[in-house]
């Protein structure tokens, strides 16, 4: 696909352009209004694609949890190994979509690798993630970053407080959700990993403060996110927190969802999963 689409497309998703000027734009990419809606549709996320691990399997326990937020009762889905015992626990943080049955799947490929997985719904004061993308998308716009920042912070808090906790706290965050993972970095002296996928980097000045382990995953791609990537690594450097970045060449943004169509990358998303994995069973064991 035309990467004017795919850049266009992240625009429209990730900056407070409307549907309509976002229409129009693209009909003048595809040759016509026809052409666009065609486009879009392969473009849109597709939950038929979700699910990878059922809710049923027999390896792992799933639930919905609330906990205490800074301004609300937060919602979240649980996933866990089956057999009891204390766990390395994991914040599972959404893209700007909300909790959704992508993030959900994720949070139990987290169980069955082991963890105790935790996703919070950072829409949870408004009632929860709704299905109309328009109202989520408004939704988003209207959350206080501090305010929001400290109800995960909270989620970390509450997992780390359960009896299947082995009290060892990592974090994985996509786009949105990846920006949110550095900031948990930066606010969580007791995070021992955190995982930003094509994750906002945080301010140079607060690297520092960063605590964990960090493991940066990038798509060749993503030029919007990744002009950020020179100013965070280097102060990463300075401030000797130990890191490891991998940018996938020929990745888009969003490549590790399955659901997102042909942003959707399988090869690099296998290995951004499996190196996401080794660094977890290393520090959270």
């Amino acid at each position: 696909m035309d990467q004017q689409i795919i850049n266009l497309y992240d625009e429209y998703t990730h900056k407070p352009l409307k549907r309509d000027v976002f229409l129009q734009r693209l009909a003048k990419l595809t040759g016509g209004m026809s052409a666009a809606l065609a486009v879009l549709s392969t473009l849109e996320i597709s939950y038929a694609h979700a699910q990878t691990v059922s809710g049923q399997d027999d390896r792992i326990v799933t639930e919905r949890i609330t906990y205490p937020g800074a301004d609300t009762t937060m919602k979240g889905y649980l996933a866990r190994p089956k057999a009891n015992g204390k766990y390395g626990s994991v914040l599972v943080i959404h893209e700007n979509r909300g909790l959704n049955p992508h993030i959900e799947d994720v949070t139990r490929r987290l169980a069955i690798a082991g963890f105790l997985a935790m996703a919070p719904d950072a829409l949870s004061a408004a009632g929860g993630t709704p299905p109309d993308e328009a109202q989520m998308r408004e939704l988003f716009s209207k959350l206080d970053p501090e305010k929001t920042r400290q109800n995960f912070l909270k989620g970390l808090d509450y997992l780390k407080s359960r009896p299947d906790s082995n009290g060892k706290l990592g974090c994985v965050g996509f786009c949105w959700g990846g920006a949110m993972a550095n900031q948990l970095a930066v606010h969580a002296p007791d995070l021992k990993a955190a995982v930003p996928f094509y994750g906002r980097q945080p301010d140079a000045a607060d690297v520092p403060k960063i605590k964990a382990t960090v493991q940066l995953h990038y798509g060749g791609l993503d030029e919007r996110v990744n002009a950020g990537i020179p100013a965070y690594e280097e102060a990463l450097k300075k401030a000797k927190v130990p890191y490891q970045l991998f940018v996938y060449e020929g990745a888009q943004h969003a490549f590790h969802n399955d659901t997102a169509g042909p942003r959707y990358n399988e090869a690099a998303a296998k290995l951004a999963w499996e190196r996401t994995i080794g660094l977890f069973k290393e520090k959270l064991a």
